[in-house]
């Protein structure tokens, strides 16, 4: 064992020198690493932690808006990029992300390791049901499972009705989207009589939000579509495909360790939270060398597991590191209501746990400086309301210590996601 882990060390260390070589030609790197000695090379993983400063959003998002559109983050001449994605903006000013061959593969050959880790064979037909908008994941998906062998299916301009009828017609055995789509989806085949018993779909490949790693939420996925096993896994365009479940262990992500250098560090101090420890997740990629990230601060909220080697059958790569309950949340969508620190991923195995509800949004409200929760949901049918708000009362009150006051809304009457969720709403 301790051969091997010094070997993956030494991969590392090839990789990242073989990386900050290639700096001197990225612009934006060369000027932040001036003075670090960072681009001659580094002798050892944690001197690299010590002298490298960590690469926020905030500077990227800076560097594009001085030197439109793509910003100086590029490593070869422009002629050399293929590939023209961008972030979602659901946390701030969107960026755009561009990608020579050399990186798109390497996305594609991570984006391999998340299919196969959830049982993937080419013989496998995968339903995608995203809009295929300038968005990185669903199209590394997709060409990740062409590559494989798979039978891909885009669901790209479709209703959710005609997606349905697809992956019953089609005999889709996985169907790739987000928690959130997954029930929704369920949702509409209850409302035109479609039976998800008929259908051939044995895996869920979700992502987007915590909710693949949220239990209750699991269990409702599962129920829904029966004979189907959630997989949970994500990413982020920044930085492309992070991690992927571990089959063994539902609800317990791993990180390609191979692909990237990961730390997690206390958010408030930027120093490292041990080998235990909860706090935000820190990426570098070893493989993109045409907009690289060193030490990227994702926002990302993990809590790292207390088991983190796998048994010697387990087909997980030993190197790997495994986060506890996937990704919690991002570090600035918690809130402190009268001193109690609530995530999202909280309120929403609380809901799931109660069942009942077809929809929820959660609003957030400052009064005389004080912090207020408010969640409005929306009953499943046949649910009667004010019997599932007295449960849901009661059940925040309990696993919160928070009285949270729950109002109802008419059928119909709160948003359906495609995509990621926004069910928080901050006044």
């Amino acid at each position: 064992m301790l051969v091997s882990v010094l070997k993956f060390v030494s991969e590392q260390l090839t990789k990242l020198n073989g990386l900050l070589d290639a700096l001197r030609a990225n612009p934006f790197y060369a000027a932040k690493l001036a003075g670090t000695g960072l681009l001659d090379g580094v002798t050892n993983l944690s001197e690299f932690s010590a002298r490298c400063p960590f690469t926020t959003k905030a500077e990227l998002v800076a560097d594009q808006q001085a030197h439109p559109p793509y910003g100086t983050n590029l490593t070869f001449p422009l002629e050399r990029y293929t590939r023209c994605h961008q972030t979602s903006g659901s946390s701030g000013s969107p960026l755009r992300w561009l990608d020579t061959p050399e990186s798109w593969t390497w996305m594609l050959d991570n984006w391999e390791t998340v299919h196969r880790q959830a049982g993937t064979t080419a013989a496998d037909r995968i339903f995608f049901a995203f809009s295929f908008g300038p968005f990185l994941g669903f199209w590394t998906a997709f060409e990740s499972a062409q590559r494989l062998g798979c039978l891909v299916i885009s669901g790209g301009g479709m209703t959710s009705v005609a997606r349905l009828k697809a992956i019953l017609d089609l005999q889709a055995t996985i169907l790739c989207c987000t928690p959130t789509y997954a029930l929704h989806l369920a949702e509409v085949a209850a409302k035109e009589g479609l039976d998800l018993r008929r259908s051939c779909v044995k895996t869920l490949s979700v992502a987007g939000e915590p909710g693949g790693s949220i239990p209750a939420t699991r269990a409702r996925l599962e129920e829904l579509w029966p004979g189907a096993r959630v997989y949970d896994h994500h990413g982020m365009t920044e930085v492309g495909p992070v991690s992927y479940e571990c089959p063994d262990r539902p609800g317990v992500l791993n990180i390609i360790r191979r692909a990237f250098i990961a730390e997690v560090v206390d958010p408030a101090t930027g120093q490292s939270v041990g080998n235990e420890g909860r706090g935000e997740l820190i990426l570098t990629t070893l493989g993109r060398t045409g907009s690289p990230l060193l030490r990227y601060r994702t926002g990302d909220l993990v809590q790292l597991s207390t088991l983190n080697s796998h048994p010697a059958t387990s087909p997980i790569d030993s190197s790997d590191l495994a986060l506890e309950g996937g990704i919690l949340g991002r570090v600035d969508d918690m809130v402190v209501v009268r001193g109690v620190n609530v995530y999202p991923s909280a309120i929403e195995e609380i809901i799931r746990r109660v069942g009942g509800v077809a929809e929820y949004q959660v609003h957030v409200s400052q009064r005389q400086a004080l912090t207020e929760l408010t969640v409005t949901v929306e009953p499943a049918a046949q649910v009667a309301g004010p019997e599932l708000a007295g449960k849901l009362t009661a059940a925040f009150g309990s696993s919160l210590a928070l009285r949270v006051p729950v109002a109802l809304a008419a059928p119909g009457a709160l948003p359906r996601f495609e995509s990621k969720a926004k069910r928080w709403l901050r006044e």
